[in-house]
């Protein structure tokens, strides 16, 4: 009996130890059960590319020359005596990024005869007709960036506003002026700025009459160098 149990439990133990041995060689269970497969191996694309294409980056141009001059041309509208062409000339000093200074001189053609100038046959001018004028004004770039012309194209650009004082010749006199406007500036290159200005020169004069304070619109487009 006893050697007949011996029997039983050398069996149950060989039929274990067969057992174990066959599941360490089902793939995937074992030691030495093979890597599982990769979209490499099968000839496929991963899902996530590794290779990222750089995209070339240019910098913007900006001279580091703080003085520009630069000539101006327009109109400038002179109260009760009509529109007539301007010419300046304008220098500018760039304290910073956001203010510049700048000096102008500019004169005009003769202005044209009032209604009443040629009504009445007199000249209220004195012979006198051209307008010209110089002042010096602080300017404040509201809003520099960038313009863009198509996808590769982009040029620096601001948006400003200026204020100023300064003198009027008109009329044999000279005439204490204040000067407001603004404008826009792009630099088409890094050493020329082109500029698109509108003023408003308001001076005190009696030549009509009256003693008022006049408005001069004046409207110009010009082109500045750093230097």
């Amino acid at each position: 009996m006893e050697s007949r149990i011996r029997i039983l439990l050398l069996s149950a133990v060989l039929a274990a130890a067969g057992l174990a041995s066959g599941c360490s060689l089902l793939p995937g269970r074992g030691a030495d059960a093979p890597p599982p497969a990769t979209a490499a191996d099968a000839g496929e694309a991963p899902v996530i590319d590794p290779v990222v294409e750089r995209r070339e980056v240019k910098a913007a141009d900006i001279d580091t020359e703080d003085f520009q001059i630069g000539a101006h041309v327009g109109q400038i509208n002179v109260e009760d005596f009509g529109s007539t062409l301007v010419v300046a000339f304008r220098g500018t000093y760039n304290i910073s990024e956001r203010f510049f200074l700048d000096a102008t001189y500019a004169q005009t053609d003769d202005v044209d005869r009032t209604s009443a100038e040629t009504l009445n046959n007199i000249d209220l001018l004195g012979g006198d007709r051209q307008y010209k004028y110089y002042n010096v004004a602080i300017g404040w770039n509201v809003l520099p960036g960038e313009i863009f012309l198509g996808k590769g194209r982009a040029m620096n650009s601001a948006l400003y506003v200026v204020a100023g004082a300064g003198n009027t010749t008109f009329g044999g006199d000279d005439w204490f002026t204040t000067t407001v406007g603004g404008g826009f500036r792009v630099l088409p290159v890094d050493f020329i700025a082109v500029n698109l200005d509108v003023r408003n020169h308001m001076f005190d004069f009696d030549r009509t009459g009256e003693d008022k304070s006049t408005n001069n619109l004046e409207y110009t487009l010009g082109f500045s160098w750093f230097f």
